[in-house]
């Protein structure tokens, strides 16, 4: 009985250590083809959004399986070079390990079952101690965690060590709806309030329509950000705790009263537009607050900027918007600064807005 024991655990352990040296290369892939989940519908190519005012830029509308819950079962196609290594972790090292495990100890339980039952087994063993079965049982947990470690430790060390920024949105829950500040592009707000549907919606509201996202995901006011940028987030509450989570970024960070935390991702280096929610209990339209992140090229987020009111920060600082078409970010190079934001927008003779819409929750 013993040497079958042996041998069994001996055959698990090879087969253990063949299969991490064959599916553990040095780190996970840099970048990859992200493809919509199964089940979802075809996507096509990112339609348009009419420019809500003139001025302001042509939005696009999500792309199908992208950024977007589905009903596959599964982690959401990644965009971001963190979420494609957790990715990565999480499909070809957690799951296999946890089915090989499962695997064992179906197959030792079934063993077990016909091997040492009373009819197959009338006289049972008077074995009580095996030092051999207790090292064995103590040191396979052991290496298990240490195969999990290193690609586990490696992943933490990527996420908390940000490289230098681009671009700094502050993100800033209320009850029950998101506003993101720009403090590198002249500390202009945009609030973020869920579209309704074409039946909830009341007096001036826009109803959402299928350009604008899923049912409850689709915002009046994105968060915008330039494709290929290092965006730090940095999140606070005014009233709760709350969560700001963007699951095809791999971030999730507390928005927390009285209290600035930080996160970060990198913008994928094609436009499209990203979905999350609130993922902290923080009342009764917990479920009411999405979070929608528009990726565009940087010549259209200087103009976002500049219809919001805002200003491109350059070497010296922008003196007029119109100084935006110079600007270092333009090019793709992050850039510091900050300058006024009282001057008129071009082509208007109107100043600009600090901020898209009042600040109210939708109750």
């Amino acid at each position: 009985m013993l040497k079958t024991i042996r041998g069994t655990v001996l055959a698990m352990f090879l087969g253990l250590a063949a299969f991490g040296a064959a599916s553990a290369p040095a780190q996970a892939p840099a970048t990859q083809t992200v493809t919509p989940n199964p089940g979802t519908p075809a996507p096509s190519a990112a339609a348009p959004v009419v420019a809500a005012k003139p001025g302001d830029i042509v939005h696009l509308a999500p792309t199908p399986g992208i950024g977007m819950p589905t009903d596959h079962i599964g982690l959401q196609p990644q965009v971001t070079p963190i979420g494609q290594e957790a990715e990565w972790f999480h499909n070809k090292i957690l799951n296999r390990m946890m089915a090989i495990i499962s695997a064992f100890v179906l197959i030792l339980l079934i063993w077990v079952m016909l091997r040492f039952n009373a009819r197959a087994n009338p006289t049972p063993s008077k074995t009580h101690h095996n030092t051999f079965i207790e090292i064995i049982w103590t040191l396979f947990p052991v290496l298990i965690l240490v195969g999990i470690a290193v690609p586990s430790i490696r992943l933490l060390a990527h996420q908390y060590s940000p490289p230098k920024a681009d671009l700094t949105v502050k993100a800033i829950g209320n009850q029950w709806y998101w506003t993101y500040q720009y403090p590198d592009n002249g500390d202009f707000e945009v609030v973020s309030n869920m579209l309704k549907e074409k039946g909830e919606a009341t007096g001036k509201e826009k109803p959402r329509t299928d350009a604008d996202g899923p049912r409850l995901l689709a915002v009046d006011e994105r968060m915008v950000v330039p494709t290929g940028a290092v965006v730090k987030v940095i999140t606070t509450s005014n009233d709760v705790i709350h969560s700001w989570a963007v699951p095809a970024f791999w971030v999730k960070m507390d928005a927390v009263p009285g209290r600035l935390n930080e996160t970060w991702f990198k913008a994928p280096d094609k436009p499209g537009v990203y979905f999350g929610q609130c993922s902290e209990l923080c009342g009764a339209r917990h479920a009411f607050m999405p979070i929608a992140v528009e990726v565009v090229a940087p010549a259209q987020f200087a103009q976002w900027v500049a219809f919001k009111g805002g200003t491109m920060p350059g070497p010296k600082g922008a003196k007029t918007p119109d100084a935006t078409a110079g600007s270092p970010a333009i090019e793709g190079k992050p850039a510091s600064g900050a300058v006024p934001t009282d001057t008129p927008v071009a082509g208007t003779g109107a100043k600009p807005a600090t901020d898209s819409q009042p600040a109210v929750a939708q109750n």
